[in-house]
């Protein structure tokens, strides 16, 4: 899975492996029907995309490759109704995504430019949005200043490139290095976080991660600790 997610096509093997298998893997499910799309692009520097089964309409969460194998797949499912783009880096095939599906993009306005300037949902103000009413919509700029993650059933948060599970401190963390609007607003944006109610943080980049509620909101705790320090 690893092999055929690659955005690069750095991955190699010594020994011959089936990789129909890993394709046929994909997307790979999470839990609750929220599945991991894998085939990342380059074009959205190898970010992480996840997909949710929904009776009222499925939703793609940032962008993958436009690869046959995972749109006949996600055809299977149902199809998109809403890609919701966490921010303006990790969009890569979205209008292609736009034309097979027929669906809507949902992205903050100050996040709208170059092929995103005719999104059809543009979200202005700060928030927050209740989209439908099991997926609420965040600003949490500082990455970016039109940054949004996206809280769905009160459990999942698709965090993009905002917030990860990071090996090394062994706990949630941010990025200073990439962040392109504002430290102190991403600081900001980590303690909005703190009265929500999620259990899942699913990122476009780093480790995913799941913990009870308590346990995540003292990890938001020390994740901020550290961006101060």
């Amino acid at each position: 899975m690893a092999l055929v997610s690659c955005p690069a096509g750095s991955v190699g093997n010594r020994a011959h492996v089936n990789t129909q298998l890993a394709v046929e893997a994909l997307p790979d499910p999470i839990a609750e029907a929220v599945y991991w799309c894998g085939f990342a692009s380059r074009d959205s520097y190898g970010a992480q995309s996840y997909f949710i089964s929904r009776a009222d309409g499925n939703v793609l969460i940032d962008s993958p490759r436009f690869a046959g194998s995972l749109v006949n797949k996600l055809e299977k499912l149902g199809g998109i109704r809403y890609m919701i783009l966490t921010h303006q880096d990790d969009v890569a095939d979205h209008e292609r995504f736009r034309r097979h599906f027929g669906c809507q993009r949902v992205i903050h306005a100050a996040d709208t430019g170059g092929s995103l300037k005719d999104a059809e949902q543009p979200l202005k103000g700060d928030g927050p949005w209740q989209l439908t009413p099991d997926l609420k919509l965040i600003a949490t700029p500082g990455h970016t200043r039109g940054h949004i993650v996206i809280l769905y059933r009160d459990t999942f948060l698709f965090t993009g490139d905002h917030l990860f599970w990071r090996k090394e401190v062994g706990g949630l963390d941010t990025s200073r290095l990439y962040n392109q609007y504002s430290w102190e607003a991403q600081i900001g944006s980590v303690e909005k976080l703190l009265d929500e109610p999620f259990t899942w943080v699913l990122p476009g980049h780093g480790y995913r991660f799941q913990a009870d509620r308590e346990t995540m909101r003292e990890e938001l705790v020390k994740a901020m600790a550290r961006m101060r320090d």
